[in-house]
């Protein structure tokens, strides 16, 4: 599914999006130029949003709002 796909834009949830994910908090949102997203929950029954952690050492964690 993300083999030879170009990130086209990364934001965060809007509040909107993540009520209507019945999430509490907002993560990150990546977006592919083809439209596709993928983004963080908590666990596989999406049970609110997720961190993601990262190899930048000043930037450990893209975390949630």
């Amino acid at each position: 599914m993300l083999v030879g796909k170009t990130i086209a834009a990364v934001r965060y949830m809007t509040e909107e999006e993540a009520a209507d994910s019945d999430f509490y908090s907002s993560p990150i949102v990546i977006i592919f130029d083809d439209g596709s997203y993928i983004f963080p929950m908590r666990d596989d029954e999406g049970n609110d949003a997720g961190a993601l952690a990262t190899s930048d050492e000043e930037n450990p964690t893209l975390p949630v709002i």
